[in-house]
This record gives C-alpha cells, structure tokens and sequence, in this order.
C-alpha cells in the first residue's frame, strides 16, 4: 500500500485469499485500505462509498467503484451477492438487512465498528453511531448467518468496538 493506512487486522485475518473470480464488497470503502486487501487477496471488488478516496488506486480492471449515499434513497446493489463484505467504522443499522442479502451462499460477512463505551476515547459519541453491546452477534444469528468469531473488545487504540466475521449457511430459503 502506497498511499492508505494499513487494513484492519481482523480484517486480513477474515479475507481468505481467492484463486476462483470471487467478489468482495468493501462498504463505506473511504480511502480504500480494504479494497486494496481484496484486490491483492485475488478478488474482484465492488467498492462503493458517498465519496470514494480510491484514486491512488490507478484503475485496477477487478475493481468497481459505486458511489452513492448510504444513507439516502435504495440500496445501489441489489439482488448482487458477494463472496466477501466487508464494513468497518462505519454504522447505519438500516443496512443491516441489504448487508445480509448480499451475501453469496457460503459468502463471509466480515464486520467491525464502534461500540457503546468508545464515547469515552472520542468519536463517534452519539449512540446512534454505536453498537449496542453484543448487537452485531445478535444482528448475524438473527439473520441465520454462522458466526465464526465475535469480540467486543476495548483496544490499545483505544476505542470500544464489536468485530464479527459470520458466514451465510451455503442454502438460504426464502431469499
């Protein structure tokens, strides 16, 4: 990486490497720590932010770039599944839903953000921006997705945060 912070560590340690065409969803990209990531993993990515800093990228042929606003209007990826998504610092609970449904069979969710108790070390301090404690594992098991790891932990950072990488069974019914 050239030109962004390095990618999360849970996040490396949740993307497998891919040698098979598989796609990754990176939400909210930002900068695009975690687009790189994926691009180097083998993936071809979808990278989709409201104002998507990816032009130190050059324009890789596995990567889409989408800009829209997350917040506002329909979800710009429908009935598009994904073998890898990929959220952090980033909340907006309406998501939640679209987020699961862009999941492949077999697909990984891999998630980590700010919680309850980060108000303490800075922002975000409004609690609609942070997790409730154990949310994004009752979130997943909600959505029938295997949970393969959770933590809520308070980093060295720090900050409060829930990371969670769950997996949607290979058959879902009713999608």
């Amino acid at each position: 990486m050239t030109d962004c912070a390095a990618p999360l560590a849970w996040v490396e340690r949740w993307v497998p490497p891919t040698s098979d065409c598989a796609t990754a969803l990176d939400v909210a990209c930002g900068r695009g720590r975690h687009v790189q990531l994926c691009l180097d993993r083998g993936y071809r990515v979808v990278a989709v932010d409201h104002r998507p800093q990816l032009e130190w990228l050059g324009r890789p042929a596995a990567l889409e770039v989408v800009v829209a606003d997350l917040e506002c209007g329909s979800w710009p990826l429908a009935k598009r599944q994904f073998d890898v998504v990929v959220v952090t610092n980033y909340l907006h609970r309406p998501l939640f839903p679209e987020l699961m449904r862009a999941l492949a069979p077999r697909g990984r969710l891999i998630y980590q953000t700010f919680a309850v108790g980060h108000e303490r070390f800075g922002r975000p301090r409004n609690p609609a921006y942070l997790l409730r404690e154990h949310e994004l594992l009752t979130t997943a098991r909600s959505a029938g997705l295997e949970v393969l790891a959770f933590e809520q932990v308070t980093t060295r950072d720090p900050a409060c945060v829930q990371r969670i990488c769950a997996r949607q069974p290979a058959e879902t019914k009713g999608r």
